[in-house]
């Protein structure tokens, strides 16, 4: 089975990318993630371009198609979404009558600096992705103080936070499964 990782930080040593290495980490044998790394190519959202997109989009697509289900890590911008990401969504939302997140199992998490772990992106995040068509995991991980939250290894330090996130990561397994089993 293969999990698509994808951050909505575009930085190298985001905290979100480390996020998604850390769920790597607690993914079952036979289970790979592999992390989208293109999202800062995608151009801007534009119906003109919709017919004929850039090379950029079609391999988003083409990532989101191969995935069996998707996990977003995504950081907090003004309290919602980083716009790089929202962008990418609007992509992967179209053709409508045809989009790649269509019914794709999808779950998001997130991390932050803060006190509130990216709590409200995580939010707006679900509510984009819900409306793109994927079926989204009504669950969310709130990750503050991120600078603070992972050991050496890359692993969370908070045994309650890694549970939560095996608990998201077997959900999302078993709506891939459904979906792939369908």
């Amino acid at each position: 089975m293969r999990l698509l990782g994808v951050s909505g930080s575009l930085r190298r040593a985001s905290h979100n990318r480390q996020l998604l290495r850390a769920a790597g980490m607690l993914l079952p044998p036979g289970v790979e993630l592999v992390e989208f790394d293109g999202l800062k190519t995608i151009p801007p959202f534009d119906e003109d371009d919709e017919a004929a997109p850039g090379t950029s989009v079609q391999a988003w697509r083409r990532a989101i198609e191969g995935a069996d289900a998707i996990l977003f890590a995504t950081p907090e911008y003004n309290s919602s979404i980083p716009g790089q990401l929202k962008n990418a969504i609007d992509w992967a939302s179209r053709p409508a009558a045809h989009p790649a997140l269509r019914n794709k199992p999808v779950a998001v998490i997130g991390a932050s600096t803060g006190m509130f772990g990216a709590v409200w992106s995580q939010a707006e995040l679900r509510k984009a992705l819900a409306a793109a068509g994927a079926r989204v995991v009504d669950r969310e991980l709130p990750v503050a103080s991120a600078d603070e939250a992972f050991d050496e290894h890359g692993q969370l330090k908070d045994r309650d936070l890694m549970l939560e996130l095996s608990g998201i990561l077997a959900e999302l397994l078993d709506n891939a499964e459904l979906r792939l089993a369908a």
